[in-house]
């Protein structure tokens, strides 16, 4: 995107501002001021984090996602003679994501709380940069439905994704006809070499220590369970309309190459760079040009192997045995992927929260996949009605495993 003499700053919403993706997002918007403006923040609980954001930025709205932090916050503003507007609430996160000064909405609000933040910004027709996955995968045809009608540009910001995307052909009608498949790469998280038998032991502080990312909790647990890559593979479905059946996973420790693409003639094109977020979310907000991200250059020269282990080697279902409820919910159909979102998120936490070991989230997930049914979703009212469902199942399912 080259700015051209006498033109504004794009407007810019992060969803999230005060996570790992949107401090990222941060980072790479003030590289570039002359390029974006900050119009407006979101944050849950951080109310001293959004406050050093609204000093440095000067976001027109600030909102936080429940009245008491938004009630400290707007004091903290208005003590320091800020001009940021502070709101709170669902609505108030909906609304900023179709202001009409915004053209770009940076979706990074972990877990199915950022739906609607996304509907918003579908419907509006923005440029919507989804580092929340689970907008595809709680959403899926309906979110995408949505996308379609308000005619929104979505570009993806995990770095698999994004790999993929910068891998693919300019021509989206042409990839059903030249794409075999695509490969998503997987680190294996901090428990690759784990004797499955050892998961049972494994601490909050271990699982959240990634080996080669620095991101939240949740995701971390997601990474080291490997239901973050089911989750993809689902959201890869969507993203770019191909079968399940033409979606893989490999695991490179390294994570320098990020994914790729095997075309019709068996070529393979890949994506590689280091494990920094700026680098895909610089794309987002400049594509189809690229911008300075402020990570570092691969130095080839002190690179190293890299290496590649299949999902059935080296014990790996056994170890990750909740990646393929990918392709179990994908198969199922509409709103089954809403339900293992669901029951994970409630997995996740209780073993954060020390209610659970780390090896009982798989039988949440697989538990609450195996009770909980529903009609066809059509709306995000069906789809907010099946997490409900599928929360109050996975926390009954915790309950009866801390007796």
């Amino acid at each position: 995107m080259t700015q051209l003499p006498g033109t504004s700053p794009r407007g810019v919403t992060i969803l999230g501002s005060t996570g790992s993706i949107g401090v990222s997002t941060l980072d790479v918007l003030a590289r570039h001021a002359d390029k974006f403006k900050v119009v407006a923040l979101t944050g849950a609980k951080r109310v001293d984090a959004m406050l050093e954001q609204c000093v440095r930025f000067r976001p027109r709205i600030a909102v936080m996602a429940e009245a008491e932090s938004g009630k400290r916050l707007k004091e903290k503003c208005e003590a320091l003679s800020l001009p940021t507007h502070v709101l709170w609430g669902d609505k108030a996160i909906a609304e900023v994501a179709s202001l009409e000064d915004v053209e770009i909405v940076m979706a990074a609000i972990v877990g199915a709380a950022g739906l609607a933040g996304c509907m918003a910004a579908a419907h509006s027709g923005k440029r919507l940069l989804l580092a929340n996955k689970e907008a595809l995968v709680v959403g899926g045809e309906v979110f995408m439905n949505a996308v379609q009608k308000g005619r929104a540009t979505l570009l993806p910001i995990d770095s698999e994704h994004s790999a993929v995307f910068q891998s693919l052909p300019d021509d989206a009608a042409s990839w059903n006809r030249r794409i075999n498949k695509i490969i998503l790469t997987a680190s294996g998280g901090p428990f690759r070499l784990l004797a499955p038998q050892d998961l049972r032991n494994v601490t909050p502080q271990q699982a959240c220590a990634h080996p080669n990312w620095v991101m939240g909790q949740k995701i971390s647990v997601d990474s080291a369970t490997m239901m973050n890559k089911a989750l993809e593979v689902i959201e890869a479905k969507f993203l770019f309309g191909v079968s399940p059946s033409q979606l893989e996973v490999v695991i490179h420790p390294q994570s320098v190459i990020h994914s790729m693409v095997q075309y019709t003639d068996n070529s393979v094109v890949a994506q590689l760079g280091t494990p920094d977020m700026r680098g895909p979310i610089a794309y987002g907000l400049s594509w189809p040009e690229r911008i300075a991200n402020g990570t570092d250059p691969i130095n080839f020269a002190s690179l190293g192997a890299l290496t590649f282990e299949t999902m059935d080697s080296n014990n790996h279902p056994l170890r990750f045995p909740g990646l393929q409820l990918a392709w179990a919910v994908l198969a199922e159909g509409p709103g089954r992927p809403a339900v293992l979102n669901a029951a994970n998120e409630v997995g996740v936490q209780a073993f954060l929260s020390s209610q659970i070991r780390f090896d009982q989230i798989h039988a949440v997930n697989d538990s609450t996949l195996t009770d909980v049914s529903h009609d066809v979703p059509h709306s995000i009212d069906d789809l907010l009605e099946i997490d409900r469902m599928a929360r109050a199942h996975a926390d009954a399912v915790v309950k009866a495993m801390r007796h």
